[in-house]
């Protein structure tokens, strides 16, 4: 019996999959994108049991071919953005690290406010 039906069901599940992650990762929906991960990993899980149950057929495989394409791009597309959004999260991470280190500077001053005296002041 032929599995390339349920071969194919399954890429194009996994191909649907990899859309909707691209999706939230352009939209900038980061928690939603890694909740979404969990189904995604079980998809290729379950394609990888089925691909070791049968070898598919060279004309399955081509027409799997294209959908492989665009699920490996998709894949693409999303690490990408995952890195300039790492690349975004780190600088924040430096630059709050720079404040705590300015405010921890000053703090030590305990309280005391520096302003520069008014010679005015100072006149007989």
């Amino acid at each position: 019996m032929s599995h390339a039906p349920q071969l194919y069901t399954l890429y194009q599940q996994l191909l649907e999959k990899s859309k909707t992650m691209l999706q939230l990762a352009r939209e900038g929906l980061w928690d939603e994108l890694i909740a979404s991960e969990m189904d995604y990993v079980n998809a290729v899980h379950k394609l990888t049991q089925c691909m070791q149950e049968t070898q598919p057929s060279a004309q399955t495989q081509e027409q799997l071919r294209p959908v492989l394409r665009a699920i490996l791009n998709n894949e693409s597309e999303v690490k990408r953005l995952l890195q300039s959004r790492m690349a975004e999260l780190a600088k924040l991470v430096g630059q709050s690290s720079i404040q705590k280190s300015v405010l921890t500077t000053y703090g030590k001053q305990g309280g005391h406010i520096l302003a520069p005296q008014d010679k005015l002041d100072t006149l007989p």
